[in-house]
């Protein structure tokens, strides 16, 4: 079972790998049968690691960061506020994230929502 020690360091390497726009080992952090809405209501939830590989292939490969303002991990859960910095060659943007991550026994991320909308989106 894992911690909420691991799962905090999952978090952490989720976001590490979501700067660098490595759509492939984000995906390897999820469970075979895990669920994202990002962002919630915003349309479709892509379920399963091809689905979740190809949702995350839309990151750019350079020109990104991510900052934790604040992160909560608790049994099999955490919550995390961030904020996705993008530079696409001189027109930069952040978008302020809420997230929650689910995880499975093995540590797996099992679900993951994120909170945002074009309010949390500035150029």
């Amino acid at each position: 079972m894992s911690t909420p020690e691991d799962n905090a360091k999952t978090v952490n390497r989720y976001l590490e790998l979501a700067a660098q726009g490595k759509a492939d080992d984000i995906a390897e952090l999820y469970a075979d049968d895990a669920t994202v809405e990002d962002p919630v209501g915003g349309g479709e939830v892509h379920i399963g690691r091809e689905a979740i590989r190809g949702f995350y292939g839309a990151l750019p490969a350079s020109g990104a960061q991510t900052q934790v303002q604040t992160l909560r991990a608790l049994g099999n859960e955490a919550a995390f506020h961030w904020t996705l910095n993008i530079d696409l060659g001189g027109n930069k943007m952040a978008i302020d994230i809420i997230s929650i991550m689910t995880f499975n026994d093995e540590g797996k991320i099992a679900s993951m929502k994120a909170y945002w909308g074009p309010e949390n989106v500035t150029q």
